[in-house]
């Protein structure tokens, strides 16, 4: 392939025109069109097609730009390896997405370990939709995924969960809100205004379940994907709220809430899903070593002030 027509067409889908293009290539349209032409040619397919006075991508064309996107940002990082001087340290990029379902105090403390390994680490993240991170895994677009769930063997991603570890979970309300607290908890709990994750989130299932277990009917009154946002109504009052219990002093100490109890029968867990079967990238091996032998190593629940803890 020419890949100088391959980046004439990927400044030119880019740019949204051929006009465009033209000045930022510094050459004439009719050049362009004709390097644009000729790569067609070599792949067989149109990559673009007229619609009115404007150029729009084919099919084709999207898949093709994703591919140059990937080339093009590739080779950017290639030169920016190669223009280091000789002898510096060289700086490595790892890049990772994080589920939207994961509280971000907890996607900051996996992450964190990363940025400790011995060579300057460039930490790239980004949020979004576990499905469409594994999309970007699959292609090499990420180097790991930290999720709330673990893979299905029914996508088809060829890549690895390695679990991390879970918390427990506890309850909080502002401070306002105790004295309507009646009894031990986690029965405490029937009646009581709540707040709670989204659907989304895989705990949210086992809370269901617990509750109609336990006959607890508390009133649901606000659903968040953002666990930070679900905090902030709990800190004005509006109703209780769970958090993981590896996040239980920080809570406390952001958002001015009490604990009104834990429990050992609901727990988030949290999995590392990459390419790789047997972890070799170092970040990724910190990150696995300081939530398994760290983070998530004490699972003792302890009794709340004044409150039992449902086991």
């Amino acid at each position: 392939m020419n890949f100088k027509h391959l980046h004439y067409f990927w400044v030119t889908a880019k740019a949204g025109g051929i006009m465009r293009a033209g000045e930022q290539l510094h050459t004439t349209p009719q050049t362009l069109s004709g390097q644009i032409k000729l790569l067609e040619q070599w792949l067989g397919r149109p990559l673009f097609r007229k619609s009115g006075r404007q150029l729009e991508l084919t099919e084709d064309g999207r898949v093709a730009l994703g591919y140059a996107d990937q080339i093009f940002a590739l080779s950017a990082e290639m030169e920016g390896a190669l223009r280091q001087p000789i002898g510096a340290q060289r700086v490595l990029d790892f890049r990772v997405g994080v589920a939207d379902s994961v509280a971000k105090s907890v996607a900051y403390r996996l992450l964190e370990p990363a940025m400790a390994v011995a060579e300057p680490v460039k930490l790239l993240c980004s949020e979004g939709k576990f499905t469409d991170l594994l999309a970007q895994l699959a292609l090499h677009k990420l180097d790991l995924v930290i999720s709330d769930v673990p893979l299905s063997r029914h996508v088809s991603v060829k890549a690895f969960n390695h679990p991390l570890g879970g918390s427990p979970m506890t309850f909080f309300c502002a401070p306002s809100l105790r004295p309507l607290l009646k009894g031990s908890f986690p029965h405490n709990l029937n009646g009581m205004p709540m707040l709670v994750q989204g659907a989304s989130v895989a705990v949210r299932q086992q809370l269901e379940s617990w509750l109609t277990k336990l006959q607890v009917y508390p009133r649901v009154i606000g659903e968040f994907d953002d666990a930070a946002l679900m905090k902030a109504f709990g800190r004005e009052g509006r109703g209780v709220f769970m958090a993981p219990t590896v996040l239980e002093e920080e809570t406390v100490d952001q958002f001015g809430v009490e604990i009104v109890g834990r429990t050992e029968e609901l727990t988030e867990e949290f999995f590392a899903v990459s390419v790789e079967r047997r972890i070799t990238h170092p970040c990724v091996v910190a990150i696995t070593d300081a939530a398994r032998g760290q983070l998530f190593s004490a699972r003792m629940v302890r009794p709340a002030p004044g409150q039992a803890s449902s086991a």
